[in-house]
């Protein structure tokens, strides 16, 4: 983690992107009994994850650690692609969960359950109609299109550790997009882009979802998991092409997500192929 100097006063001097208040956040997010246990701001950090993950596997943060950068330098989503923007425009952070009484085999459901906190809490804060695109990206529609807002990455930290991490673009004006299939809360017509209320949101409907998963010991089902992420699918009933691993793709239907999480499609010659990893592009009908 790098402090900010007195050289970069000039990147925090947008009005329209006040600071994020520690103290209120730690004073809103932690208490007794609940999930978060601390939150953490800094001002410029290359990515929140590898910090994150770092600190659980040197035994320096416990379950319900909330690392927050108002600036990241060296973001990542899927496949180590880069995720950047100017300070303050976004919320990006990371959260560390230890599932201990839930099953490995169904810790791959914790990016999705995050998707669905995500969309929930800035639906309540943002008044944003968002949609999720397996298995990790937040879509919102801005002049009938549908394009990315956000991304979720969860790593494993440790042997009994997940780090999840958000990144979310909030006020990014359509000159600061970094690729034209980029959006932001504020152009898909947010009531708010306070960032303070967004997190807050985002992080309590988190502590809800993941208290359910838990209760349920993970399972998709029993605690409505896997029918609230089917419910937001923006990819479900769509014709997708799947790029896997191996330099291999199909195309077909998603038609369903199994009971791990995969995407299952539905190819031309009739075969149900569940897809537990690699990039979604929605095609476009003739």
């Amino acid at each position: 983690m790098t402090p900010r100097d007195a050289s970069d006063d000039s990147r925090w001097s947008d009005l329209d992107r006040p600071p994020l208040n520690a103290a209120a956040l730690r004073r809103g997010l932690v208490r007794e009994g609940g999930l978060w246990r601390d939150v953490e701001v800094v001002q410029r950090t290359g990515s929140t994850n590898t910090d994150l993950v770092a600190l659980a596997t040197e035994g320096k943060a416990q379950e319900g650690a909330v690392l927050v950068a108002e600036e990241q330098t060296a973001g990542r989503g899927r496949l180590e692609r880069q995720w950047t923007a100017p300070a303050r425009s976004g919320l990006f952070f990371s959260v560390l969960l230890k599932p201990s009484d839930v099953g490995i085999s169904r810790w791959g459901w914790l990016p999705l359950l995050t998707g669905v906190a995500v969309a929930t809490g800035l639906a309540r804060t943002a008044g944003v109609d968002t949609a999720l695109k397996w298995p990790n990206d937040l879509l919102v529609t801005i002049g009938g299109e549908e394009r990315k807002a956000g991304g979720i990455l969860a790593e494993r930290a440790g042997s009994d550790g997940v780090v999840v991490g958000v990144g979310i673009n909030v006020t990014l004006r359509e000159d600061e997009l970094p690729v034209p299939q980029a959006g932001s809360l504020a152009l898909a017509g947010a009531v708010s882009t306070d960032r303070d209320p967004l997190l807050r949101g985002m992080l309590r409907s988190l502590e809800d979802w993941y208290g359910r998963w838990r209760a349920a010991a993970g399972d998709p089902v029993v605690s409505g998991l896997q029918e609230a992420y089917a419910a937001g699918c923006a990819t479900l009933g769509k014709v997708v092409r799947a790029e896997l691993p191996g330099d291999r793709s199909i195309t077909g239907e998603a038609v369903a997500l199994d009971g791990d999480g995969r995407l299952v499609i539905a190819t031309e010659n009739g075969v149900q192929e569940p897809v537990g990893a690699g990039d979604i592009v929605h095609l476009r009908l003739a």
